[in-house]
């Protein structure tokens, strides 16, 4: 690019929009919902699109995409050899990023600034990096610390989006926050109560790249405490013991594990061991997929059944994953809720009631 030709504009201000190269080439540049009548070009770059605080706003999303469909989309001069790259960080589901890449492939190139899978990323002609999980994009200027300070600054909401390009919907997808009831104090023990650990567990018995979660429960008639939430990447001895020590810790009634991976084995040994002060495991079988599982229990939760702590230090991941399911990276947590809701109701033979809220 070199200086611009002089130009017989009179307004200065355009002036310096438009720029000549030694080639005949030019480059224009405009804002967002800006004209572009009578221009064309072989690359578009589309840089921060949408303000942050704009981002929430259902009326300035929908501007930026009618503009990015009906004027910005048809100015590539060769449909199929000419590029628009979209440079953004991810504010919300329904940004631009969101919404053109629900219409059709993009080459996607995210970047977080904790990794959270192990990524290869393309850095010239046969030449690539791979960031391992948990490894920050820029430790001189970002190192861990700094980030896990600002995760808690910002709230998870604020950094998954843009910091990990990972926005959460605000009300959930399947789930809405304002669904759950929230209690400072646990009610006391009465004879009938139950505790009850649900877990999910990593797919193979020696994985350890996923994570395996355990919730504990207190089940009070027909509502439902969560106590605790495990989570973490363990082997399989490490994953048993922390099985064992939950389960004496919380003195448990029952505990549910899903049939399949390393808990198809930690069904078998739990059981033939008999270890005092940890029950019979409860193998757990799902019939249907994540997704259909988690709607067939959302009706639980939205009539108030399940209560969440107002203060725990695993709140805010596990809200994280909720409110992104189905869409997020995780759902270990959100497995081992609705294994837990579906155990629930094929106790009580498929019955359940529902109370009015009070108002």
């Amino acid at each position: 690019m070199v200086p611009p030709y002089p130009s017989t504009c009179a307004n200065q201000s355009r002036e310096k929009l438009n720029f000549l190269t030694t080639r005949a080439g030019y480059r224009y540049a405009t804002s967002v919902g800006g004209t572009l009548t009578g221009r064309g070009g072989n690359l578009i770059i589309v840089d921060d699109p949408i303000k942050p605080e704009d981002a929430l706003s259902e009326a300035r999303r929908s501007a930026v995409n009618e503009w990015f469909d009906r004027t910005l989309y048809s100015r590539l001069d060769d449909k199929r050899n000419d590029t628009i790259v979209l440079i953004m960080q991810r504010l919300h589901v329904e940004d631009l990023a969101g919404y053109v890449t629900q219409k059709e492939p993009w080459v996607d190139l995210r970047l977080p600034a904790i990794a959270e899978v192990e990524q290869t990323v393309a850095l010239g002609p046969d030449e690539h990096y791979t960031r391992k999980v948990g490894e920050v994009l820029h430790e001189a200027r970002e190192p861990k610390e700094v980030l896990d300070q600002l995760k808690v600054a910002l709230g998870s909401f604020n950094f998954s989006a843009q910091y990990q390009q990972c926005p959460i919907p605000l009300e959930g997808e399947i789930i809405h926050w304002d669904w759950f009831r929230f209690y400072d104090e646990l009610p006391c023990r009465v004879a009938g109560d139950r505790i009850v650990q649900s877990w999910d567990t990593a797919s193979k018995a020696e994985e350890i790249s996923d994570y395996s979660v355990g919730t504990t429960w207190l089940v009070k008639g027909n509502d439902y405490y969560l106590l605790d939430v495990l989570r973490k990447r363990l082997t399989y001895p490490d994953l048993k013991r922390q099985i064992i020590d939950h389960a004496c810790r919380f003195s448990v009634n029952e505990i549910i594990i899903e049939d399949k991976g390393s808990g198809t084995a930690l069904i078998q040994d739990l059981g033939n061991e008999n270890i005092g002060g940890v029950p019979y495991p409860i193998a757990f079988q799902p019939e249907t997929d994540k997704v259909t599982r988690m709607h067939a229990q959302s009706a639980r939760i939205e009539a108030g059944h399940v209560y969440l702590p107002l203060r725990a230090e695993w709140l805010e991941d596990f809200r994280t994953e909720l409110l992104q399911f189905p869409k997020g990276r995780y759902d270990d947590q959100v497995d081992s809720l609705s294994q837990f809701l579906n155990w629930v109701e094929e106790r009580n033979g498929g019955r359940w009631w529902v109370e009015p809220l009070e108002l």
